[in-house]
């Protein structure tokens, strides 16, 4: 912890990714508590305080902690959340970024609150910089457009809303998910549940597992193989695909080379047998 100063921050992280970010921004010295959930970087945050989960935050020793910002997002943290805690913060720094653009409005939404921090600007910049070269790798290549099934639970199925952070992410390399529906800026609209038997599940190009919040993994292979049969099925590293901040640029890139792969598998020559026309 930095010599103590009066006026130095004492913030709070509510949000995994948050979290995360927080620390690559160098900000780890000025951190006061964070949610069990808050998991990554390991060695980074086992010295900062637990204060319960994103939905069940043990108050009572957040404020204890006195922090002067706490970190919050509307689909992690709980509006009586958010209301409790206004009376003893100071600074409720709200964020809910839509797509992977929007890192870089968030980048400058820390920038206004820690940028005058020691080397925290220098790191928002390299961070930003990152995330415009995958978003413009992704960007300057035309895609043939897939139909996505992006699954994160089962019993029942459930997936996202095209106006997900998730679904918008897939958007960047011409994955459209499935079913087409908005689920609005909060609520359970934005993780629609599946009967298992709609009729357009057998025109899925592709389903991907996600590795949360349900940890699909090679088992799950072939309950999803029967649900989307004409689908290639997959699994994905849900956290690149859905944690925003430094991880965004990541997934961008990984969904960029899981679609080259169909990409170049249609542009390579194909190979005629059998007899060919006389000439």
């Amino acid at each position: 912890m930095p010599a103590f100063d009066p006026n130095a921050p004492r913030i709070a992280s509510l949000v995994p990714s948050l979290t995360e970010l927080l620390l690559a921004l160098g900000l780890g010295p000025w951190m006061v508590a964070r949610t069990g959930f808050c998991i990554h970087p390991a060695e980074q945050v086992a010295d900062i305080p637990k204060v319960g989960g994103t939905k069940d935050v043990n108050l009572d020793k957040l404020r204890r902690l006195a922090p002067s910002h706490v970190l919050l997002n509307p689909d992690e943290n709980r509006l009586d959340t958010a209301e409790a805690l206004r009376q003893f913060v100071p600074e409720l720094i709200v964020s809910h970024p839509q797509g992977p653009e929007d890192n870089l409005a968030l980048l400058a939404q820390m920038l206004h609150h820690f940028g005058h921090l020691p080397g925290v600007r220098e790191r928002a910049q390299a961070l930003s910089e990152r995330l415009s070269h995958s978003l413009q790798a992704c960007r300057q290549q035309g895609w043939p457009g897939e139909r996505v099934l992006y699954l994160i639970w089962r019993e029942p199925w459930m997936t996202v809303a095209r106006d997900t952070y998730i679904a918008r992410m897939l958007v960047e390399v011409g994955w459209q998910t499935w079913p087409n529906q908005r689920g609005g800026d909060t609520g359970a609209a934005r993780y629609p549940q599946l009967r298992g038997d709609e009729p357009w599940l057998q025109q899925v190009d592709r389903v991907l597992l996600s590795s949360e919040p349900y940890r699909f993994d090679a088992s799950h292979l072939p309950l999803a193989r029967a649900l989307c049969p004409q689908a290639q099925v997959q699994l994905i590293d849900g956290e690149l695909i859905s944690w925003y901040g430094p991880r965004a640029s990541e997934g961008l890139d990984l969904l960029r080379a899981l679609a080259m792969e169909r990409v170049s598998a249609q542009a390579a020559p194909r190979i005629h047998t059998g007899v060919g026309k006389s000439g």
